[in-house]
């Protein structure tokens, strides 16, 4: 199959078509290039094309007097973000989803508001209060999403935990953010595998849990508790509290280096960079249905429902696993028309041919995130809707969104990223610190959406700290490896440092380790992620050194099982080395580098 090259048609009806018409540019790269030589001008129509709601207008569309890395948004405005999630037709279609049971339904703009303002009146009535942190510990449902934006819309902070974490990851989160209430749901179902969300919670010590009780028969609620039907208000309307941009909305986490994972926070202007490579990079429109497997504890959560609802489509969200053949029919019911994969699940999808069956027609394109692609894979999914273009999209949590992606009115190439985002630019920097083809990459704020602060971690540090400065050009560090091609397109190669990539969640070594060191035949460890011969996404290999000895067999399904408990289940150990020593540097650190030559060269 050739590359996916777009029509004139799909061309001039493309959101950034329309634009550049409306500036008079004839070139995709000089438009790109207009975004980033006149930030506050592309910021400032991107604002207007998308109708954020702004009680008071802002006096700078951003202020950087206290230095680009402290750049304020929206400076001088008031404003809540999920106003501007809520002005389409009171009866357009605002969710699509097919539950547990097997139900398919249409959920109005307007029943979704009246449902967001029962529960922020709830917030209010048991008395909470801006700025409180709340947290969301729920796979990806209709109540989710209504309970993330009533936390925002009432003025507090939606601290969200990706439902699949063990105890012991519940509590590190519960620990940096210290919730005043917990929502959560009794149970929910993945394919045999029954999650018991409430069992985990009461295990991780929550304070006070509203809880979704979604099985049959009793649930015995422990003390201060209260089910979700008590919790929620009778009144059905509610003024959103307007608050200063930057304000938090949200707080995510992403792993860094360390063992603790970052605790990164979204203000009321960091949405709106979601929005706007919703609507720009995957040509959102009005009447689309957007659909992408994930929770609101990994930012395509947060990101997923900005992006549909700012840009007045509909979010489309499946009760079920992706893996499972349901959702297949799901896609082809809903009329999803843009649907976001990670590769692992493609990958999957590609062994078992469940989805071929399908009526995927209706998609204008799809989109990949959170690990490196394979290009014969990529080639895979487009087949599945009928030769259909995938915008390949890399970005990180503390940016809200990506920093390289693709377009519908550039050639499409499988495994490759034709452009980097509209408003934000980077370079890429070898180890001796010059600019090269291939190299780390380096942000230069100030773009929207960038964090300025992190709730357990010095940011400035974090980010900033020892970079070099190209004249009076500030970088930022993010951490990932591109490779720019011959055809200008862009490669990612992995990470430069000690975090990776599985299966869509972003873990380091650190944390890996530290619970792998736990098992009482491990005298040290080191987790290094590989990529495969042909490409595609990393694959999660230890080396350890044995106190004693250990089969084989035996250790790797220990470690395995180790690492499902206390980690997450996700994570799948493909290989297991024993070695007597671990190289390190003088300084005692680790060489995962030179274990991933190793391992490549085994």
């Amino acid at each position: 199959m050739n590359n996916w090259i777009p029509s004139l048609a799909i061309i001039e009806n493309s959101n950034i078509h329309k634009l550049m018409t409306e500036l008079n540019f004839e070139s995709y790269d000089d438009f790109w290039l207009w975004s980033i030589q006149h930030k506050h001008t592309f910021w400032e129509t991107t604002v207007e094309k998308l109708g954020i709601v702004l009680d008071r207008k802002y006096s700078s569309i951003v202020d950087t007097s206290k230095g680009f890395e402290n750049a304020e948004w929206l400076y001088g405005s008031k404003l809540n973000i999920v106003d501007s999630c809520f002005q389409n037709a009171n009866d357009s279609i605002a969710i699509v989803l097919k539950n547990e049971q097997g139900d398919f339904r249409q959920v109005s703009q307007k029943e979704l508001e009246l449902k967001v303002n029962t529960i922020a009146n709830g917030l209010v009535e048991s008395g909470l209060k801006p700025n409180d942190i709340i947290a969301i510990y729920m796979p990806m449902t209709l109540e989710a999403v209504a309970i993330y934006l009533a936390i925002i819309k009432a003025g507090m902070v939606a601290a969200t935990i990706a439902d699949s974490f063990s105890i012991d990851e519940i509590s590190v989160r519960l620990e940096i953010t210290k919730p005043k209430v917990v929502f959560t749901q009794h149970e929910f179902k993945r394919g045999e595998r029954t999650h018991l969300l409430y069992e985990k919670c009461i295990a991780a010590k929550v304070q006070k849990c509203v809880l979704i009780k979604n099985l049959i028969g009793e649930c015995q609620l422990e003390k201060g508790d209260i089910y979700y039907h008590d919790f929620i208000s009778s009144k059905k309307d509610f003024t959103s509290v307007k608050v200063d941009p930057s304000q938090m909305s949200t707080i995510l986490f992403s792993s860094g280096t360390t063992g603790e994972p970052k605790a990164i926070p979204w203000d009321h202007t960091t949405p709106i960079k979601s929005a706007s490579d919703g609507f720009y990079h995957h040509d959102i429109r009005p009447k689309d249905v957007i659909c992408w497997p994930t929770n609101l504890g990994w930012m395509m959560g947060p990101w997923l429902v900005f992006s549909a609802l700012i840009n007045k489509a509909s979010l489309a969200l499946y009760y079920g696993g992706p893996l499972e053949n349901d959702f297949g029919q799901f896609v082809e019911e809903a009329k999803v028309t843009m649907l976001g994969v990670v590769p692992s699940i493609l990958k999957s999808w590609k062994v078992s041919s469940a989805m071929e069956k399908f009526n995927w027609n209706n998609i204008r394109c799809f989109s990949s995130t959170g690990e490196v692609s394979s290009p014969e894979e990529m080639k895979y999914l487009m087949q599945l809707g009928n030769n259909k273009p995938i915008i390949e999209y890399c970005g990180g949590t503390e940016i809200g969104g990506g920093y390289i992606a693709s377009t519908l009115v550039q050639e499409n190439i499988p495994g490759q990223f034709s452009t980097q985002t509209l408003g934000g630019q980077f370079i890429l920097l070898d180890k001796n610190g010059e600019e090269n083809a291939t190299g780390e990459v380096f942000l230069i704020p100030p773009i929207m959406g960038l964090s300025t602060k992190l709730l357990n971690r010095n940011h400035h540090d974090e980010y900033y700290k020892d970079l070099p400065k190209l004249g009076d050009i500030v970088l930022r560090k993010h951490g990932d490896e591109l490779q720019q091609l011959e055809n200008g397109y862009y490669k990612v190669n992995g990470r430069v440092d000690d975090t990776m990539n599985l299966g869509g969640v972003k873990v380091s070594a650190v944390q890996i380790e530290a619970v792998i060191n736990t098992l009482i035949f491990v005298k040290e460890s080191a987790a290094i992620a590989v990529a495969p011969i042909n490409g595609g996404p990393s694959e999660l290999i230890i080396y350890f050194v044995p106190l004693n000895t250990i089969l084989e067999k035996e250790a790797l399904k220990k470690v395995q099982n180790c690492i499902k408990s206390k980690l997450n289940p996700l994570f799948k150990v493909v290989d297991l080395v024993k070695i007597d020593n671990l190289p390190r540097t003088a300084s005692k650190k680790v060489k995962r580098k030179e274990l991933r030559k190793l391992y490549q060269n085994l």
